[in-house]
Parts: C-alpha cells; sequence; structure tokens
C-alpha cells in the first residue's frame, strides 16, 4: 500500500465513519430487535497469501446450524436470511463495519475483495498476485461483476453446487478485473471507484 493510498483511505474512511455512525446505530438497533444476536460477523479474509484479517459485517444470515459448511454465500443459503438482511446486502449497509478495518490497515478502500483462506491456498498463482494489492471495500471486479456473481450463486441449491460455480465461474473473472487494476492502479483512479461505488448504491435505493 503507497503512502498516497493509505492518506486517501484515512481521509474518506475517518469523517464517513463519525457520519455513519447514527446509521449504524439503528441497523444495530433493528438488527437486534428482528432478529436477535449476534449482531456481527467476524470472518477471517486474507489481506495477502499468508496474512489473515477479520473482516467486520453486520450479520444478514441466521447463524448456521451445528455442522453447516462455511464457504461463499450461494442460494442454498436463502432460507438463512430474512427480508431484513437481503436488504442489507442489496444496500451494503451490512459493509459499513469494514470501515473500521481500513482505519486498522487490513483493508483499503479500494482494491480486490479478500478472499477466504481456502480459496487463496487452493489457487495460490491467482491469489499471489491479486493480493499484491491490498483488500478493498469496493474495487473493479465489485463495480463490474458483484452482479453476476450474486446471479450465479443465488442459482445454486447446495453447498458443493455453491462452491464449484464459484471456483470456475468467479474467480477467474474477478482475478483478471482485480489485475487491471493493480497494473493501473492510482489515486486519481481509486476516488473514480469510490465516486462510482455511491453512485451505484443510490441507483440500488
Amino acid at each position: 500500500m503507497t503512502w498516497g493510498k493509505r492518506i486517501l483511505d484515512l481521509a474518506v474512511a475517518l469523517p464517513v465513519t463519525i457520519i455513519a455512525a447514527p446509521i449504524l446505530i439503528g441497523l444495530i438497533i433493528a438488527l437486534l430487535l428482528r432478529e436477535g444476536r449476534p449482531i456481527f460477523y467476524i470472518s477471517e479474509r486474507m489481506k495477502t497469501p499468508t496474512q489473515s484479517f477479520g473482516l467486520v459485517k453486520l450479520r444478514t444470515m441466521r447463524p448456521a446450524p451445528p455442522g453447516a459448511e462455511g464457504g461463499v454465500t450461494g442460494g442454498d443459503k436463502s432460507e438463512r436470511m430474512s427480508d431484513l438482511h437481503r436488504l442489507l446486502r442489496r444496500t451494503r449497509g451490512d459493509e459499513l463495519p469494514q470501515l473500521w478495518n481500513v482505519i486498522k490497515g487490513d483493508m483499503s478502500l479500494v482494491g480486490p475483495r479478500p478472499p477466504l483462506r481456502i480459496y487463496v491456498e487452493d489457487y495460490p498463482e491467482i491469489y499471489t498476485e491479486v493480493l499484491k494489492c491490498r483488500p478493498g471495500v469496493t474495487g473493479v471486479a465489485s463495480l463490474r461483476f458483484h452482479q453476476r456473481e450474486e446471479e450465479l450463486l443465488a442459482a445454486c441449491r447446495t453447498a458443493d453446487e455453491t462452491d464449484d460455480v464459484y471456483r470456475r465461474r468467479c474467480i477467474p473473472r474477478k482475478a483478471k478485473l482485480d489485475l487491471i487494476y493493480r497494473e493501473n492502479q492510482s489515486v486519481c483512479g481509486d476516488i473514480m471507484l469510490i465516486l462510482q461505488t455511491i453512485g451505484r448504491l443510490f441507483d440500488r435505493k
């Protein structure tokens, strides 16, 4: 992470955290009243091929039953989501706590989405290159492929099918977009991607 990128992250994340605090508190109260505890979901993600961190999100799924598999979210997990959970996912309100990850330096505002350990270990040739950039809250792959990824995974009905589709159809495409970002990364480019993300959020609302 360059100094310019780090300064941009803090210059945006700190004031946005303050401004968004009442919204986050409101979402926490809504989740507590509608869905109960736990409110937050902490997922192990990778910021380098060997270093992990705890990605913080608002919980958008009822806790898994004992023995249920983890992994990416597909249609096989849809029954564990309420209307409130789906609203948070659609508006990306569940990702507000990730501002804390940005402030800590685990993530940047812009970069590849932080992957699960299992995929980094299974595809070292891909993630050794992708994770030369600090993972981000948003990025080229998030803006250009996220909706298609959701459509592909939503059609899956089992955990194995979800995992297979994610490996075959999502990881390669996202990696190509992430590498395009890496080759063209700049502070001005990050600002443009942040503005595009804000615009996309208002479109969804």
